[in-house]
């Protein structure tokens, strides 16, 4: 785990704050992550209720990472002037985005609540594994 206040960028973007946080990608890491955001961006003083937005987007993206990941998973959470960027990275192959044998009503809202509530998302699948970026607007 890393946090720290530095110029580097992501996206191009010079940032003002960066964490980084590895896990084993298993379902028991989840919680771990979830309260690390909460956390993170509570030090960074992110307003409460975008900072829940945000608690909530990583759960759902490390719950997804946990799941279909196979050794580790990483968070990268990068606060600039205007925006939280969210990355969860995983060691795993792309993601079936329809299986018939899933009732809907159990499976598969978790990308739904990420894209409602992130400004903008987009995946895809890296040499290392697969990599779901979300980017959230919130004051600092």
């Amino acid at each position: 785990m890393t946090d720290s206040p530095r110029p580097s960028s992501l996206l191009g973007q010079p940032c003002h704050r960066e964490a980084l946080l590895t896990l084993p990608a298993q379902e028991a890491h989840v919680s771990a992550v979830r309260h690390f955001t909460a956390d993170l961006l509570e030090a960074w003083h992110v307003p409460a209720s975008e900072r829940d937005s945000a608690v909530l987007i990583v759960d759902e993206l490390a719950a997804n990472a946990a799941r279909y990941g196979r050794e580790r998973m990483t968070l990268r959470l990068v606060l600039d002037a205007a925006t939280l960027h969210i990355v969860v990275t995983d060691s795993g192959m792309a993601v079936e985005r329809h299986r018939p044998d899933l009732a809907s009503d159990e499976h598969g809202r978790g990308t739904g609540i990420v894209q409602y509530l992130a400004q903008s998302t987009e995946a895809h699948q890296t040499r290392g594994g697969r990599e779901v970026r979300a980017c959230l607007r919130c004051a600092s």
